[in-house]
């Protein structure tokens, strides 16, 4: 009798250990990547230039505001094949916007998902994207790159 009850026992962990399963976790942070920019003087071409009183929006959503910043990363919108930001900054600290300089981004690309794993999901990957700017970015540093997979370093460097 003795034998069974341990049995049973022994029988019941068993199962209980059997039934439990690893758990996952995505380590990787962020899974889909960022647009990463850079700000450089258009002048040396080698020196990070802060963009001072900086706002971007997109759409409508203001993702950054009145701050001052030489490199920023932004998210691209994973449901269309375009995304166009505005850009404005403001040299002087003047509280009624006189002296605000706009530029629009924008970005062109096509989107392909990728699947991580069960606790990750699925990621996005922006293939054959473009870049096209106007108002006060004088150039950038590329107009074209193949695929934005992860955000270690900037895709473009905006020169002003």
């Amino acid at each position: 009798m003795r034998f069974l009850k341990y049995a049973i026992i022994l029988f019941v962990a068993a199962i209980c250990f059997l039934s439990c399963e690893k758990d996952d976790f995505c380590t990787q942070n962020p899974v889909t990547p960022n647009l990463v920019l850079r700000f450089y003087d258009n002048t040396t071409l080698t020196e990070f230039k802060e963009v001072k009183r900086f706002t971007m929006s997109t759409g409508g959503i203001t993702l950054f505001s009145d701050i001052a910043t030489d490199s920023i990363a932004i998210p691209l919108n994973t449901i269309a094949e375009e995304t166009i930001f505005t850009l404005t900054r403001n040299e002087t600290d003047s509280e009624d916007n006189t002296g605000d300089e706009t530029a629009t981004l924008t970005v062109k690309y096509t989107s392909e998902n990728e699947y991580i794993s069960r606790s990750c999901g699925f990621r996005v990957i922006f293939n054959n994207v473009t870049f096209e700017a106007t108002g006060w970015i004088d150039r950038l540093s590329v107009t074209e790159v193949e695929s934005i997979k992860n955000q270690a370093n900037a895709h473009v460097n905006i020169f002003h």
